[in-house]
């Protein structure tokens, strides 16, 4: 076996996580293996990877019908029932490495329901349910980082849950997230619960951003050319900068001496969208201590083959911050860009979503048609 650059990530302080899950996956032992073979150390999933696995899959029909005959008929608790089993699997099988790494790694991310994406309270109650609901220690709440969203997170961390913070794509965004995991840690210490079992991460999108700046750049063209396909990268090594400044604060030190962790940055849509950058460019540039990349399996099967290791995150950091301000002066403003950005990504989820109930509605009623033949 030659070398394998997915491996060594951890020798630079990045977990590599897998962006996506199904029931395949994980029941035929290719979990595992990508745990033994590449050092996976964790999955996230979104309502976009649920719609394809069950829409697209009959992995899950003897589930659904053992759930019809339990008398479940509404397609949002059929489909809760669904991923919960799903992600319950995915977290016994990385229970090893949660316990090997003391509880840094070995997470499971399930999202609420996006259509909650702006109501705080419910989007509180939907975390509770779900991690009680689960029932396992490896597990992430994924929540959106709207304004809602960051307030639910500050008090879902003050009561201990660990939460993934997603579609974040500004620097501004990012740090109101990190604040608000700090504020949440107090809460906790001030209940006088232990603070070391938290864990969280915030998720700052990557890809997108190139894809949509790309756009402005080509139809202002000149000088700016040459910002093309360095704007998200640019972006992100800002946010790590910002990170590490936050993290050091006597304001966090004061809770680390008491067994808090960092909220580690997640580089999210790392997969490369556009032909003409590198297969790898998302996960080459963005390595470093405290960060976890999340991929999809083609970037993963990439980077195993023709991944270049460095400390990179922290690479020509004046160089990015050139990049962003030249693009300001050329007239994009990233700031509008990163806003439209975070509410797209909301509605695709949520429209991901209702194409699921919508799905899961059709199997539901192909599988009774199928079972009143048969028994017929």
């Amino acid at each position: 076996m030659g070398s394998n650059p997915l491996r060594e990530l951890r020798t630079y302080g990045q977990s590599v996580w897998l962006d996506n899950i199904r029931r395949d996956l994980i029941q035929s032992g290719g979990l595992q293996k990508l745990i033994d073979d590449d050092k996976v150390r964790g999955v996230t999933s979104n309502p976009t990877i649920f719609e394809k696995a069950i829409a697209g899959s009959d992995d899950y029909d003897e589930q659904l019908l053992e759930l019809l005959s339990e008398g479940k008929q509404k397609p949002e608790e059929i489909l809760e029932a669904l991923t919960i089993r799903d992600i319950q699997l995915a977290a016994d099988v990385f229970k090893p490495v949660y316990d090997e790494s003391d509880g840094e790694d070995g997470f499971i991310s399930l999202e609420v329901s996006p259509l909650l994406a702006h109501e705080e309270e419910a989007t509180v109650q939907a975390a509770l349910s779900l991690f009680e609901r689960v029932a396992r220690p490896n597990l992430m709440i994924k929540v959106p980082a709207t304004e809602a969203g960051i307030r639910a997170h500050e008090r879902l961390t003050g009561m201990g849950i660990s939460i993934n913070m997603t579609l974040i794509f500004s620097l501004e965004n990012y740090e109101a997230v990190a604040k608000a995991y700090i504020r949440g840690l107090k809460m906790l210490n001030d209940t006088g619960q232990p603070m070391g079992q938290v864990r969280s991460v915030a998720s700052v999108f990557v890809s997108r951003i190139d894809t949509e700046v790309d756009k402005q750049i080509e139809a202002k063209g000149g000088d700016l050319n040459a910002l093309a396909g360095k704007v998200a990268v640019g972006n992100a090594k800002i946010i790590y900068k910002k990170f590490k400044t936050l993290f050091a604060s006597p304001e966090f030190l004061v809770l680390k001496n008491l067994g808090a962790h960092v909220q580690r940055p997640l580089w999210g849509s790392t997969g490369t969208k556009n032909p003409n950058y590198s297969d790898v460019l998302y996960m080459d540039e963005l390595i470093g201590p405290h960060t976890v990349n999340t991929v999809p399996p083609a970037t993963l099967d990439a980077f195993r083959d023709h991944g270049q290791l460095r400390f990179s995150i922290e690479e020509a950091v004046p160089g990015a911050e050139a990049v962003l301000s030249q693009l300001k002066k050329g007239g994009i403003d990233l700031n509008a860009i990163t806003t439209d950005l975070q509410s797209a990504g909301v509605t695709s989820f949520s429209d991901s979503y209702r194409n699921l109930l919508d799905a899961i509605q059709q199997k539901k009623e192909r599988l009774l048609a199928q079972h009143r033949t048969h028994s017929g």
